[in-house]
């Protein structure tokens, strides 16, 4: 009784996974969709630094007033200028060495790289410690990313359809859609310019347009459509 049992209860599955199976014919390609955009927002970090001016010191507290001004002369809105790094402004080092010379780090929103020419231009050259872009965003990657995405699947069908047509078959509907999102952080770009800004000078800052390089974003989509008589 038991045996039988056994035997009926393998038949029985054996029939469920049967059916379970996919005989449809299948072709799986890939397709691709690529875009190069321009970033259309920047942050750029600046840091300023207390120095000795004989035997005056010109204080933080005053290259952040000029900072501070040349940032409104310049245009740019009081919200996208902010401080990024005060840790080595503390009042415990100065109590303890009266030569600690104290340095703060800001961070600058743009929209447009050139308005740190008028910026830096405005500085105390002996006051900034250094310059620099931190990073850069592309403010509509996320709508690009899902275009791209339906282009790179228009693509694979593109494909698929005159793959089959060139061996007398007929393509069907769409099985399954794989994405591949090659990108890393879409819409976030290290630095990648045409010129040399890692860190500006003065002189660099008044005698020179910064451009910025396109970044490209590319989407790869791998999609399986059924094959029909």
């Amino acid at each position: 009784m038991k045996k039988t049992l056994l035997a009926l209860l393998i038949a029985v599955n054996l029939g469920a996974s049967a059916q379970n199976v996919d005989l449809r014919r299948k072709i799986e390609v890939s397709g691709v969709a690529e875009a190069e955009v321009t970033p259309d927002i920047i942050y750029f970090g600046i840091s300023l630094k207390e120095y000795m001016d004989g035997k005056n010191r010109v204080s933080i507290d005053v290259l952040e007033k000029q900072l501070e001004k040349a940032i409104a002369e310049a245009g740019i809105p009081k919200e996208d200028f902010t401080i990024n790094n005060a840790s080595s402004y503390t009042y415990y080092q100065r109590k303890q060495d009266v030569n600690f010379l104290a340095a703060k780090q800001y961070r600058i929103k743009l929209h447009n790289l050139n308005a740190i020419n008028k910026v830096l231009s405005s500085l105390d050259e002996k006051g900034i410690q250094n310059t620099g872009v931190e990073s850069s965003e592309y403010s509509k990657a996320p709508a690009l990313k899902k275009e791209l995405k339906l282009k790179a699947l228009l693509a694979a069908k593109e494909k698929a359809t005159y793959l089959l047509a060139g061996i007398g078959e007929k393509l069907g509907g769409v099985i399954d859609v794989n994405e591949m999102d090659t990108n890393t952080g879409y819409g976030y770009f290290t630095p990648q310019s045409n010129t040399s800004i890692g860190y500006l000078s003065m002189s660099d800052a008044q005698k020179t347009d910064i451009g910025y390089r396109t970044i490209k974003l590319s989407f790869q989509v791998k999609a399986v459509f059924e094959i029909v008589n």
